[in-house]
């Protein structure tokens, strides 16, 4: 349970709300773009996508901490959000092999966290009034002195963050002997989701997102995957660039997330900020080719329009969210290239769409006979 001795904090958004709690993590001050995720458990895992980063997450759950951390369960190499606002932390985990508690966790990983919100209050504010910026501070009092430095905080939109958070340098990952060889550039991507591929038996090479084609052809890949990350996609003219360059190799091609909106963007069909975003572990998603439906992990704050797609001759809508209709998925109709929005590989959340990464090692090999 929380604590009297914790520190007061204040959070405030860009509308002017303004909210008391208690600070636990990092003491100090952080910014970013306020977005929520109704997940009940796995929250080592959001907090450690690099999809994240640059936000700051309402966990909607009203406990927080409750099964404490373990060091393998992340899927980067640290924290990405930028803070973490909370109903009630718990001090004391339940988990005897959970490696510590995950106050000592943010506080390590220099993340500033906020406790003894109404959370539910406070997403149903965000769903009505949309995603903004937002600014958390254990140290300073003055809710003025706040809203001047709120005020400096660039807006998600338009921002480029994918180079913040990939990988520096290449580096290779499966079997190195396998015929399944695959080039995936890194916008962000989450450890599991390139551990799907390998448990597939592929050898896979990870580039940093601002490679080249040419980069990437260098491996002899028979495949290529275009990963999650964070930021506006439309901001990312480089990775538009070297997305049309990966089609026009005609090679397979999978993209997720912020690989999905890419790979839009490359033919020509626009993307949009979303309201508030999808966020959680339990959204609906129907597959149009196959009339069956899968419950969903989401994470994103952009989407393709439905409008400009159907502007696309060559692309082709494959699956759609069964809450506001939105796309989730489309595949060329000219190229063996397909994409969908939401996580397959499902860290945290259910397993009923990983058949993707089934479907992608399967049109490689059959394009290799």
């Amino acid at each position: 349970m929380s604590t009297p001795l914790h520190k007061p904090a204040i959070l405030l958004l860009d509308d002017g709300t303004v909210h008391y709690g208690k600070a636990f993590g990092k003491i100090g001050t952080t910014t970013g773009e306020i977005c929520f995720n109704t997940g009940m458990t796995g929250y080592q895992e959001v907090f450690t996508d690099p999809s994240y980063y640059g936000q700051v997450i309402i966990m909607n759950n009203v406990h927080i901490g409750n099964y404490g951390v373990k060091d393998n369960e992340v899927e980067s190499d640290s924290v990405k959000i930028r803070g973490l606002i909370a109903r009630n932390l718990e001090e004391l985990y339940s988990r005897k092999m959970a490696d510590g508690s995950l106050d000592a966790y943010m506080e390590k990983n220099n993340i500033v966290c906020i406790e003894g919100i109404d959370t539910r209050a406070l997403v149903l504010h965000v769903r009505e009034a949309g995603a903004m910026n937002c600014i958390i501070s254990s140290e300073i009092t003055d809710v003025e002195e706040l809203k001047k430095q709120l005020a400096q905080v660039p807006s998600m939109d338009g921002l480029e963050l994918a180079s913040f958070v990939t990988t520096k340098e290449p580096y290779t990952l499966g079997d190195p002997n396998s015929d399944v060889r695959i080039s995936v550039i890194d916008f962000g991507t989450k450890q599991h989701i390139l551990q799907c591929m390998v448990d597939r038996g592929a050898h896979l090479k990870v580039f940093p997102a601002k490679s080249s084609i040419a980069d990437l052809k260098a491996f002899n890949p028979n495949g290529y995957f275009i990963s999650n990350g964070p930021g506006d996609p439309a901001a990312m003219d480089y990775a538009i660039a070297t997305v049309k360059d990966i089609i026009n190799e005609n090679k397979p091609t999978f993209g997720i997330c912020l690989g999905h909106q890419l790979l839009a963007l490359a033919n020509g069909v626009d993307t949009y900020k979303l309201h508030r975003g999808h966020r959680g572990l339990n959204h609906p998603v129907k597959n149009l080719l196959t009339g069956k439906c899968e419950v969903t992990t989401q994470n994103h704050g952009f989407g393709v329009d439905p409008k400009s797609v159907k502007n696309a001759a060559n692309v082709e809508v494959t699956h759609i969210n069964l809450n506001d209709d939105s796309i989730e998925g489309i595949r060329l109709k000219d190229r063996p290239a397909f994409s969908v929005q939401y996580h397959p590989e499902s860290t945290p959340g259910p397993h009923d769409s990983r058949y993707l990464f089934d479907d992608f090692i399967e049109m490689i090999k059959t394009q290799k006979q």
